[in-house]
């Protein structure tokens, strides 16, 4: 295949390659690991029959290649889950039961998704317009102290951990100032305007921070379009600076942060653990970091496959989009 087309569909196979290589590395790693799986899956307080009952579910007896490919038959065509009294189907995608709570994992995941994709979705918006424009600004000002204050911001930006803006922006927005309530999350379709408002704290916490990558890749990208030949003949005939910043030398700066802010988007999804944690919103990262307390293995397993899909998807989306956004990307 060959043309847009062509490059789309491998993109889509390259993926779907990728999903089921995370998905064999993610089951090695959790349900072949040294010592006994079913005790740890089950937990410490399990009498010998829960433990053997565990065992039987994950098919321990079972050789490796069966006992992945049962977890795969799982994913794509759902099984059955016996609970000691009863027999519990799991709907396709099915990644497990939780020991803790006999509820599905895809269940318990699409009951968070909500909170981290907004979490995710708003802070993505916030670093974009705050990183740009910062590195626009920084390369428009190129020399002069404006420059110089913004590249020591990102760069104290760069360096400072979330949890340490997000106590400061609590402590003097919310405790000091006043000016917005302790975060607690309420469902955009009750509450839009409590939504917003709600989240607001975390996703400036997490915009300021990843904002600065933003700015500085901003910045260089952009010094070097505007060092460019065809640039200099704009300038030679007349060419307004700002029209030269905002048609040309922004438009180089595009392709670069495509791809930053795909890997960005999708680790969001379960890198936002600090985040969930510091402000108190029940998210996939907080429910991650409880169920590995807990040792809830088919959660942590469910949790970290969930974030692989989205890390590896929207890598994929973001390839379709440099090409768009570049036509000088060869198509392959």
């Amino acid at each position: 295949m060959s043309g847009f087309g062509g490059f789309v569909a491998r993109r889509v196979v390259g993926a779907i390659v990728t999903l089921l290589a995370i998905s064999v590395i993610i089951y090695v790693v959790f349900y072949v690991a040294p010592g006994n799986v079913a005790q740890i899956t089950c937990g410490p307080r399990c009498s010998p029959a829960q433990v053997h009952q565990v065992a039987e579910q994950l098919r321990l007896d079972d050789p490796l290649y069966l006992r992945y490919w049962h977890f795969l038959e799982g994913i794509f065509a759902g099984q059955d889950y016996s609970t000691g009294t009863s027999v519990q189907h799991c709907s396709a995608p099915c990644l497990g039961l939780s020991y803790q709570t006999d509820q599905q994992v895809t269940e318990l995941i699409l009951a968070k998704l909500p909170v981290t994709g907004s979490l995710a979705l708003g802070a993505m918006a916030l670093w974009l317009l705050i990183g740009v424009g910062t590195g626009v600004l920084s390369a428009w000002r190129r020399g002069r102290p404006t420059e110089r204050i913004l590249t020591g911001l990102t760069l104290a930006g760069t360096a400072t951990p979330v949890f340490v803006i997000g106590l400061i922006l609590m402590i003097v927005v919310c405790g000091q100032l006043e000016l917005l309530p302790f975060p607690q999350y309420v469902p955009f379709v009750d509450d839009p305007e409590q939504w917003a408002w709600n989240l607001l704290l975390p996703w400036l916490s997490l915009a300021l921070i990843e904002s600065a990558k933003y700015a500085r890749l901003t910045r260089a990208s952009m010094l070097e379009t505007l060092a460019e030949d065809h640039v200099r003949t704009f300038r030679a005939y007349g060419v307004g600076e700002r029209s030269i910043i905002g048609r040309h030398a922004l438009r180089g700066a595009v392709a670069p942060l495509i791809a930053l802010n795909a890997t960005d988007f999708g680790s969001m999804f379960g890198g936002a653990v600090l985040t969930e944690s510091l402000f108190g919103l029940p998210g996939i990262g907080q429910e991650l970091v409880d169920a590995v307390k807990v040792v809830d293995l088919p959660v942590v397993v469910g949790m970290v496959l969930v974030t692989g899909f989205f890390v590896v998807i929207a890598n994929a989306v973001a390839d379709v989009l440099y090409a768009v956004a570049d036509r000088r990307v060869v198509l392959v």
